[in-house]
């Protein structure tokens, strides 16, 4: 070091090494700020909470559904009319589906996968009408289900309860289900940034 770089101030901020002319040379780029980024950040976020929402419902459905495959013992003939329409199946398969394609547009957002995102969420809406509407026809069929073969009448009350709770929970399930699919259907058109489908 020579005795002009000892006294220097810089020298007390910068070791000499980078007071030199190769590094002083930097130079700064700046980004815009880019607004529509920021909310298609957040909307697919939203989409991702969504999705994860649908496939709990897929499993939850598909669960009631191995639930009514155990109702085939004496003194029941026959299984519940939303068992044989394999409504807890078909419409699980659907939600999961739909749940995992919402999932992952937030690692790979392209306009194909948002495209198939939007049909499989209004076949999963299509899918949650009808089981809706099967499960109209389950309380309209199997209202004495258990009461009508049971020759116990206190246990007919018991079972009969956790068997309405049941259709009521696949009811729930189908109408948050119905209005997430339609809702993350409508989402998925301001992802795409045109504004609306």
């Amino acid at each position: 070091m020579d005795s002009k770089n000892v006294h220097s101030p810089l020298f007390l901020v910068f070791p000499p090494e980078i007071t030199t002319q190769e590094y002083q040379t930097t130079e700064l780029t700046a980004t815009a700020y880019n607004p529509q980024n920021r909310v298609q950040k957040i909307i697919i976020r939203k989409l991702e909470i969504l999705g994860t929402t649908q496939i709990l419902f897929g499993i939850m459905n598909f669960s009631f559904g191995v639930i009514f495959l155990f109702t085939l013992v004496n003194p029941y003939p026959r299984f519940p009319f939303i068992f044989i329409s394999g409504y807890p199946f078909w419409g699980s398969v659907l939600f999961i589906n739909s749940g995992a394609f919402l999932i992952a547009l937030k690692s790979k957002t392209t306009d194909t996968l948002i495209k198939m995102s939007q049909a499989m969420n209004l076949l999963s809406a299509l899918g949650a009408a009808a089981g809706i509407i099967l499960l109209i026809f389950g309380f309209l069929l199997d209202g004495e289900f258990i009461c009508g073969y049971s020759p116990d009448g206190m246990q007919c009350g018991a079972i009969t309860i956790l068997f309405v709770g049941i259709l009521v929970l696949l009811m729930i399930f189908s109408i948050a289900e119905l209005f997430i699919s339609l809702f993350s259907s409508v989402l998925g058109c301001y992802t795409e940034g045109r504004g609306c489908c």
